[in-house]
């Protein structure tokens, strides 16, 4: 791979982490960085979860289902400050644990948990897949989501007879500003932009949701169908923009920043650019 794979390519990158980090990867393969975050804040809310904690250390659950490992790690401190850490880990010692998520896999590690169910995969439909063959009838089952509810998931479980379940989200998303929803979106529209990083699927809905307020979702779509190429850092990523009908996505085997500007290069080198 050479290092001008990127030469007169313009590289939006759509999150608000290690943006600069991004950045110097990408013009270090010729190519020019253009910061267009669609993350929004993530905000940590205590008081939203404190009732759920409490009722969970009083009441436990037959299952838990841990689908991020910062939301997992953020719960069990949150528990701490609420005197009830003890509990809560007593709970999900008895409990059945089900992950998504290596990072998720690794928490458990770290706190000497195990998992009865764990999906590599990361995506919820892959978590679904392997929580097929298991008994839910009658169970109580608890669910660790991020900044966004997931009721394919919920249906599923009592679709297999679940007696409750209750869905927590320690953290949530505050959408991002307008204007940049409107500078990227125009962008794409243009064509004045060849290749969109997005590293969380969160980006890819708020990106979509707007088109589709705006009465825009087709020529979005056709953007990146055509001359505009579209990356996701992983797999669930990658989920979330096949959801909306987009065809043509890069995917780094190795779920990291770096590996995804990597395969960008090699698609444009591929094509003689």
């Amino acid at each position: 791979m050479g290092t001008a794979a990127l030469k007169g390519k313009r590289i939006v990158i759509a999150g608000s982490q290690k943006t600069d980090e991004m950045g110097v990867i990408i013009e270090k393969q010729g190519g020019t960085p253009v910061i267009r975050s669609l993350q929004g804040l993530t905000v940590f809310d205590e008081t939203i979860i404190s009732d759920q904690l409490k009722q969970l250390a009083n009441e436990g659950a037959d299952w838990v289902i841990l689908t991020t490992g910062i939301g997992a790690e953020s719960l069990v401190k949150a528990a701490g400050k609420l005197g009830i850490d003890e509990a809560i880990l007593n709970v999900l010692t008895q409990a059945k644990i089900a992950t998504r998520g290596y990072k998720t896999s690794a928490f458990l590690k770290r706190t000497g948990l195990n998992a009865v169910v764990s999906d590599e995969d990361g995506t919820v439909h892959s978590l679904m897949q392997n929580l097929e063959a298991c008994d839910f009838k009658g169970q109580r089952v608890w669910i660790q989501l991020h900044g966004e509810p997931s009721p394919e998931l919920e249906s599923f479980l009592v679709d297999k007879g679940a007696a409750y379940v209750q869905s927590v989200l320690p953290y949530r998303h505050t959408p991002p500003e307008t204007s940049t929803l409107e500078t990227i979106l125009s962008e794409l529209e243009e064509g004045s932009v060849d290749t969109v990083c997005f590293t969380t699927g969160v980006q890819v809905r708020y990106l979509f949701r707007y088109a589709i307020e705006t009465g825009r979702e087709k020529s979005l779509l056709a953007a990146f169908n055509g001359k505009v190429l579209a990356a996701a850092v992983g797999k669930v990523t990658a989920e979330a923009l096949k959801e909306y009908g987009v065809t043509r996505i890069i995917v780094p085997e190795t779920e990291r920043m770096g590996a995804m500007i990597i395969e960008i290069s090699r698609y444009y080198e591929s094509l003689g650019e």
